[in-house]
This record gives structure tokens, sequence and C-alpha cells, in this order.
């Protein structure tokens, strides 16, 4: 059910944007101020709200030995107690994503015996298509920059490298919808991935996917005025919007997919997508775990007045002593 609503909800935002390019000026100019303002507005209050959580202690989760006696073996990626293996690890998980390297499925087998084994496919493809994205985010600054970065040439340069076909098939595009299609048949295939998929589930996945193939079919099929599109790119990121003729001489088909895009930034910051920036504010990974050697006190308790084992045996020593509890210290230390 969850799918059906999710994949009904993208189609009416796509004819929406298509019948969208009646009014340009909406479509084109204030809605993507408006989505840019909501999507940066939206990242900013949730990672004020993440550094305002109160971490007092050391939580970090580990995977590997800890530093300890010098002849054991620590494990300084995946348990560090320094600041430059924290580094490490950060970098391994955020471009490798190392912790769903290591992931395991289980199954029941006959007898019943449960049993573990690997599961790369969802790392590989989840790789796959957060790369992916990415590189085609990074190669489309060439429509709202000028002059374009160094980096976007030798980007296109790498994902032209096969060059199929004319226009030059990107790999990226062949990628992400590879990774998109695992992603979502991995949710409606797998019993228990689709047992606990909610609609918030599906509806990212088919919403990127709106946008890759709209992307795509304006490349290679259905060809729109791409120098209309930078005039109007420029004009957003510029603060000088173009003029309704420029605006009314770009295709239906762009304004359909410039909406989903403008949909997914303001999606963005209330959805499960702000993974994003989420993991550099993570407590259990951006913390070295070196408690055996630093006394971690968690600064909000409240000042408590004890009583120490001393004070106790003073306070109820006859009793104790008829009681013959062994007392730390005689009678006569006491006077």
């Amino acid at each position: 059910m969850g799918v059906i609503i999710s994949l009904i909800a993208v189609i009416i935002l796509f004819f929406i944007g298509y019948i969208g390019s009646g009014i340009p000026v909406v479509f084109g100019i204030i809605l993507p101020y408006l989505a840019i303002l909501i999507f940066l507005v939206g990242i900013v209050i949730r990672i004020i709200r993440w550094a305002k959580s109160p971490v007092p202690f050391n939580i970090t989760t580990t995977t590997g030995q800890q530093k300890s006696l010098d002849f054991i073996r620590q494990n300084k990626l995946d348990n560090p107690h320094s600041t430059l293996g924290v580094l490490g690890r950060m970098a391994l998980e955020i471009l490798f994503f190392r912790s769903l390297f290591r992931n395991t499925k289980a199954e029941l087998k006959e007898g019943p015996k449960l049993a573990y084994g690997s599961n790369k496919w969802l790392w590989l493809f989840g790789l796959i298509f957060h790369w992916s994205f990415l590189i085609i985010v990074l190669r489309h600054f060439r429509f709202f920059t000028d002059p374009v970065p160094v980096f976007v040439p030798f980007l296109q340069g790498i994902d032209e490298f096969f060059q199929i076909g004319v226009p030059i098939i990107y790999i990226t595009n062949v990628l992400i919808i590879a990774g998109i299609t695992f992603l979502f048949f991995r949710r409606i295939f797998d019993s228990k991935v689709r047992y606990i998929s909610l609609p918030s589930d599906y509806f990212p996945l088919l919403l990127i996917a709106g946008i890759a193939i709209s992307g795509i079919w304006m490349r290679y099929i259905d060809k729109v005025n791409l120098k209309a599109i930078k005039q109007l790119a420029l004009g957003i990121f510029s603060f000088n919007p173009v003029s309704i003729s420029v605006l009314t001489d770009i295709e239906p088909l762009f304004y359909a997919h410039f909406f989903l895009v403008c949909t997914l930034l303001i999606y963005f910051p209330m959805s499960k997508l702000i993974h994003m920036p989420g993991i550099f504010m993570s407590p259990t990974r951006n913390l070295p775990n070196n408690n055996r050697m630093k006394r971690h006190i968690n600064p909000w308790n409240p000042d408590v007045e004890v009583h120490t084992y001393e004070e106790y045996e003073d306070e109820f020593r006859s009793v104790m002593k008829a009681a013959g509890i062994p007392l730390e210290k005689e009678e006569k230390d006491v006077k």
C-alpha cells in the first residue's frame, strides 16, 4: 500500500510541474527560491538541534579491539582512541559505507536453524547509488556556474569514458537507475524489509527515480532548450531572475523535472534523507573510544550529599558489632 501511495504522489507531482509550465514565474523563479530557503533553513535547524543535544558520556560504537596493553593489537580504525583515528573511521564511513560493508543477513533454514551470511549486494548498490547521485549533482554545476569549475569537465571526462552513442551515455546515468532499482525491489521482494517499510521509505526512492528518469529522457529522447535552462539557472543563483521570454522558451518537461527537484529540496530536511549531514553529528561515530584513558563524568549530575562507608560504620558501629559484622576500624582506633 505504501508503494502505491508513494508512486501516485510522485506521478501527481510530475504532472503538477508539467502543467505548471503555464505559469513559469511561479515554477521557474518563486518555487526554486522557496525550495532552496526551506532546504537551507531546515538543515540549519536540524544541525542546531543535534548540536544542542546533551552527550555527557562517550557512547562510541565499536567493532574491533580497543586500545589496551601494548602487546594487544588495537584496531585503530574500527575502535580509534585518537582524533586522527576518528577522522579515518569517519572517512571510511562517509565515502565507502564501512559499517554497511560489514552488514550480515539472517535466514531461517530447515531444522529450524538460524544462518548468518554476507550481504554485500546492499553495500555495493547503496555505494553505486550514492556516488552516482553525487557525481550527477556535481556535473550539473555546468548549468548554474559561469565560469564552469575545473572539476566539472574532469568528472564529465571520467563519466563519459566509454563514449557509447551520441549524445554520449554517462556511466552514472546507468548506475543510478541500477542502484535505485535494486534498493526499490529489495523493499518489495524482501518480506522482512517490506514489513517495516513505510511510505516515507518508498517516496524518496521514487522521487529520485522520477528526477533521474525525466533528466535522462530530456538528454537522450525529448530535447530541451539548454541555453534557456542555463540562463534560468544562472539567474536564480546570481539573484538576477530571467525575463518571461526566457521562461516561456523552456519546455514543460523541464518544469516537471525541475518541480521534482524542488520537491526533493523541500522534503529533504524533514525526511530520513537528513542522514547525510547527520552522520557528521553522530556521537557514536565522531567520538574516540578513550574510556580507559580518560574518565568521563556527566556534567549535568546534580551535587548530592554522599554517605561514605566510614561514616556509615561510625553511625551503626554498635549495631554492626552486635550483629557480628566485621568492622574495618576497631573501637580503639576510633578513639
